[in-house]
């Protein structure tokens, strides 16, 4: 049966080499039965797009032909010829069956409107569906292209560990990592477990971000990224939060606030016009299934420059548009971290297009970043914004649909401005160790950011929940497969 080797249903597509004999295995879409044709829709995963076997019924057993349901798995031998019917350009006339796996009408996904949330639940086979395909055809090329686009401007890879013992955040929601028995933790007087005799000797959980690591690679290496999976241990059950995502974060040495969006904004369009390029079929797709305006919204990003806006002013804007009657649930002023709302209002309504959002109240931002020379109340920031507070160099970019999807800064080069950040904010310093000792050994100037990747396939795909564009979710309650 197998004697003909295997051709991609996508290469039998593009294939216009009639009366040859062709062998295409996959995956039943739909079967379509009469007296005296059959028509079986065949997908591999190769391709959004389907291709038609076109079967005689009374050259088969009609008993196989009745197992080849929606979802059963075949391979088929016949002639590709041109087809007929409209939409596409070949088909394949039948001239053998093999029957690898069988489906039977309990099958989950079954060809009908099921919903997203439904389909949550059988993470191992929506894989198969039109939806989920697409998706995960563009998440491989959203790989391909973050690791082309950095590989192009000399940067290296480099690799960070999942296993840590400080917190990057400094928030301490992150999952512990510990070989001890659970049921018998040794403790001191105090109440506080022991970790001597851990794995690891000392306290240590998964990270939450390659950033700190990253630095020390970018000040020996120049420009590095990082791209792998982070763990976050917060019981956030939204449409923009997993417990385990993936993330990029290039760090660059002698990248300025000015340099550091310049690159924000090159590498995003990067991304998004790789997606138009090399993804048309799927996002077609997902145009017409999910988001009609997906595509324009994509094309869109590559036509418009990044505003570039100081949080003062973006505050000073939010502000007036509530004196305007614009409703918010969160409050906006001066110091409060601005949520998804507020962002999404300055992206798609006020400026409608994306936004790079600079100089950050110290307060809601990392103990890390640089902070502007301004400071006090009243003092001028950013481009002459009277900033109240003091203010850091972040540099966060917003997108529609999303909000947040970069949260980048200028790192904090001076040992004593660090070291001072830290003691005010009571952090422990023993578990930094090592980070410090690159301000006080040849410090430099450095930039990066960081890229949440499920929220730029969020973006590129126009799909609605992050839960849906990663294969094997992660969420407070939820392990499975």
């Amino acid at each position: 049966m197998d004697s003909i080797r295997r051709t991609k249903v996508v290469d039998a597509l593009k294939c216009n080499d009639f009366g040859v004999q062709i062998n295409v295995k996959g995956w039943v879409r739909t079967h379509r039965s009469s007296k005296v044709v059959d028509f079986i829709a065949l997908n591999d995963g190769s391709t959004i797009k389907n291709i038609q076997v076109v079967v005689d019924p009374s050259k088969f057993d009609s008993e196989l032909l009745k197992q080849i349901t929606t979802g059963a798995c075949i391979s088929v031998i016949g002639t590709l010829v041109e087809s007929q019917g409209a939409g596409q350009a070949s088909e394949i006339q039948c001239e053998s069956i093999q029957l690898y796996g069988t489906c039977g009408n309990d099958y989950p996904m079954q060809k009908k409107g099921q919903s997203f949330e439904y389909m949550r639940q059988y993470a191992h086979l929506r894989l198969r569906t039109n939806t989920f395909g697409a998706v995960m055809r563009i998440r491989h090329n959203m790989a391909m292209a973050i690791h082309t686009y950095f590989h192009e401007h000399g940067f290296f890879y480099f690799h960070t560990p999942l296993i840590t013992a400080s917190d990057c955040e400094g928030a301490g929601n992150m999952f512990q990592v510990t070989t001890k028995n659970l049921y018998d933790l040794k403790k001191d007087e105090a109440g506080k477990i022991i970790y001597d005799d851990d794995f690891f000797g000392q306290q240590t959980s998964l990270t939450v971000s390659g950033q700190l690591e990253g630095e020390l690679g970018a000040t020996a290496l120049g420009a590095i990224y990082t791209f792998g999976p982070t763990f976050r241990a917060e019981n956030s059950n939204t449409p923009r939060h997993l417990a385990e995502f993936w993330m990029i974060e290039p760090e660059v040495a002698f990248l300025n606030q000015e340099e550091l969006m310049d690159l924000e904004e090159d590498f995003i369009k990067y991304c998004v016009r790789w997606a138009l390029e090399n993804c048309k079929d799927d996002l077609e797709f997902l145009n017409k299934m999910i988001d009609k305006s997906l595509i324009a919204r994509l094309e869109g990003v590559l036509k418009d420059t990044f505003v570039r806006l100081p949080y003062t002013k973006g505050i000073e804007i939010l502000q007036e548009a509530i004196k305007n009657g614009k409703k918010f649930e969160f409050p906006c002023n001066w110091g409060d971290d601005l949520a998804s709302e507020h962002e999404r209002y300055l992206v798609e309504e006020h400026f409608k297009k994306p936004v790079i959002m600079t100089d950050y109240p110290a307060s809601i931002k990392a103990f890390y970043m640089k902070q502007n020379e301004a400071q006090g109340e009243g003092s001028v920031g950013y481009q002459g914004c009277v900033a109240p507070g003091r203010t850091m160099q972040g540099t966060d970019v917003l997108f529609p649909q999303i909000g947040e999807i970069i949260g980048g800064s200028v790192r904090e080069e001076s040992y004593d401005k660090l070291m001072a950040e830290i003691e005010s904010r009571q952090m422990e310093t023993d578990k930094l160790w090592w980070y410090l000792d690159t301000r006080k050994y040849g410090s430099c100037p450095h930039a990066g950011f960081g890229l949440g990747f499920e929220r730029l396939i969020l973006f590129v795909t126009g799909m609605q929940n992050i839960r849906d564009v990663i294969p094997f979710p992660r969420t407070p309650k939820n392990a499975e497969f």
